[in-house]
């Protein structure tokens, strides 16, 4: 990440909204109701909308950081990747993915507006237990092979290129709440643990959703296809490019039936459920990704 200049670094507003927007918001709102009849007025109790990704400032999940209003969109990056940004000129929101490997305590980006200097804008990441879980699968995907291992770096490369990807235009705000992928239970979630054949391995960096083999799955926002495969751990996966570096990972496909280059709407079908690659039964692994690091999915849905 670039180094920060010798300025005091400013407080951010709020890690989970704009209070300059909703202040606003509020202002318009009173404006008009005062000019409204007594039968008009909105009912009392309405909840506000909710935003998408909800934030959670612990490691694996997704910070929100306010900006402040800017005639132009800011550039931010987290240790030297792309942050996405979204908002408008009365208040921009960094959307900040957090990795699972993050110590607790401060962390920071670096946001630089149009003809001002770059700054360090400071957050806080808390502490989050997450479950141990143990799993039997296949020895072979646990104890590597020479030639196994061999393809496993190559196809780790290959992928790291593929996360890379941060491409225009941005996604809207508004349409950041995903659709669920493929109905079914939950059957392991996000950050676990993992501990195979009595090894300690990688957390889980998705959500496992359990589905009949060649179950459709659907694009959980609109995107684009930007590889599709055979890996060794993943089996037959797609991954979407939703843009701004938001990408989405199916994995342990039966069929896929998208080409690079395609473009899916929400809610399209685009592959199918499997149990390939390593694997103790069928089911999705699913995967989100915000500026190079997978963070919960449960932050994009509904509850």
């Amino acid at each position: 990440m670039p180094a920060a200049p010798s300025h005091a670094t400013p407080t951010p507003l709020s890690l989970t909204s704009g209070h300059r927007r909703h202040w606003l918001q509020q202002a318009a709102a009173c404006a008009a109701a005062s000019a409204l009849p007594a039968w008009a007025a909105a009912p009392e109790g309405r909840v506000q909308p909710t935003v998408w990704p909800r934030a959670l400032a612990v490691p694996g999940g997704v910070a929100r950081l306010s900006l402040g209003p800017a005639a132009e969109r800011p550039v931010a990056h987290a240790d030297g990747v792309p942050v996405l940004v979204l908002g408008d000129a009365i208040e921009w929101t960094a959307i900040v993915g957090i990795p699972l490997s993050a110590p607790v305590g401060t962390a920071r980006i670096a946001v630089r507006k149009a003809g001002a200097p770059e700054y360090a804008l400071e957050y806080a990441v808390a502490p989050h237990q997450y479950r141990e879980q143990r799993l039997t699968v296949a020895p072979r995907t646990v104890d590597l092979s020479p030639e196994d291992n061999a393809r496993y770096e190559r196809e780790r490369d290959h992928q790291r290129q593929v996360m890379a990807a941060f491409s225009t235009p941005l996604p809207r705000a508004q349409d950041l709440r995903m659709q669920v992928p493929v109905p079914g239970r939950r059957s392991s979630s996000f950050g676990l643990r993992r501990v195979f054949n009595g090894q300690a391995r990688n957390p889980h960096s998705g959500m496992d959703i359990a589905a009949p083999v060649g179950t459709p799955v659907v694009a959980p926002l609109p995107g684009k296809v930007i590889d599709t495969g055979d890996y060794f751990f993943n089996g037959g996966t797609v991954w979407l490019d939703h843009g701004g570096g938001l990408l989405t990972m199916a994995c342990h496909l039966s069929g896929i039936d998208v080409r690079v280059g395609d473009v899916v709407a929400t809610g399209q079908p685009y592959c199918r459920v499997g149990a390939t690659g390593r694997v103790t039964g069928p089911h999705l692994h699913w995967g989100v990704m915000l500026n190079r690091t997978m963070v919960n999915p449960a932050l994009f849905l509904p509850a």
